[in-house]
This record gives structure tokens, C-alpha cells and sequence, in this order.
């Protein structure tokens, strides 16, 4: 088999075991969104239109890369207020929370 053929073949696995774990369960969803809600929501304002913190809606997320912002999750904004979260959400749970913000929790926020 081509080197290039099963170099492709790997980085297919790879990708596919990444959205897997991007997709957490039911429970940990629930749990994510109660997190994202009460603690994301004390500093970007409880309908996500800012506060201490940036807007988080669709709109103000629309243009920034999704990877961007999942590191911003896990690591914080250094001299700024913003916390890293890494010690409790994994890096699928937080791509799944940018997914999540980008198409609007549809609760009027």
C-alpha cells in the first residue's frame, strides 16, 4: 500500500476519533450547558450579550475560528479576568461548546 495512501487512511481515523469525542453524552451536555449558563454567564452577562467578559452570541463568535476559541477556553486570556477551564473540560467538550455558542442556544439569548 502507498505511504501517502495510508498516511491518508490514518489522518481519516484520527479526524473521526476526534469528533467522536468532540460529541460528549446527554449528561455531560447538560452539565456543560448548566456550566456555560451560570459561570460563563456571571462574566458575559447571563444573556451572553457582555459584560466583564465579551458578547458570546453567534453573531460576535460568527467570524472567529472555532479553534481559537476552544483554546481560549482551555487556557484563559492571560492579564485578563478570563480563567482556564482545561482542569475540568476536555478539549472535544470545549469544541462541542463552541459549536454550541456559534448556532445560539435558542433561549432568547
Amino acid at each position: 500500500m502507498p505511504k501517502c495512501l495510508i498516511a491518508l487512511l490514518f489522518a481519516a481515523s484520527a479526524s473521526g476519533a476526534l469528533a467522536a469525542e468532540s460529541a460528549p453524552g446527554p449528561d455531560r451536555q447538560a452539565e456543560l450547558l448548566h456550566r456555560l449558563k451560570h459561570d460563563c454567564g456571571s462574566c458575559h452577562g447571563m444573556t451572553f450579550k457582555g459584560g466583564l467578559g465579551p458578547a458570546l452570541l453567534p453573531a460576535q463568535l460568527a467570524e472567529r475560528p472555532d479553534d481559537e476559541l476552544v483554546e481560549v477556553i482551555l487556557d484563559g486570556r492571560p492579564g485578563t479576568p478570563m480563567p482556564p477551564w482545561r482542569f475540568e473540560i476536555r478539549p472535544g467538550e470545549a469544541a462541542w461548546l463552541v459549536r454550541q455558542l456559534k448556532k445560539g442556544l435558542g433561549d432568547d439569548r
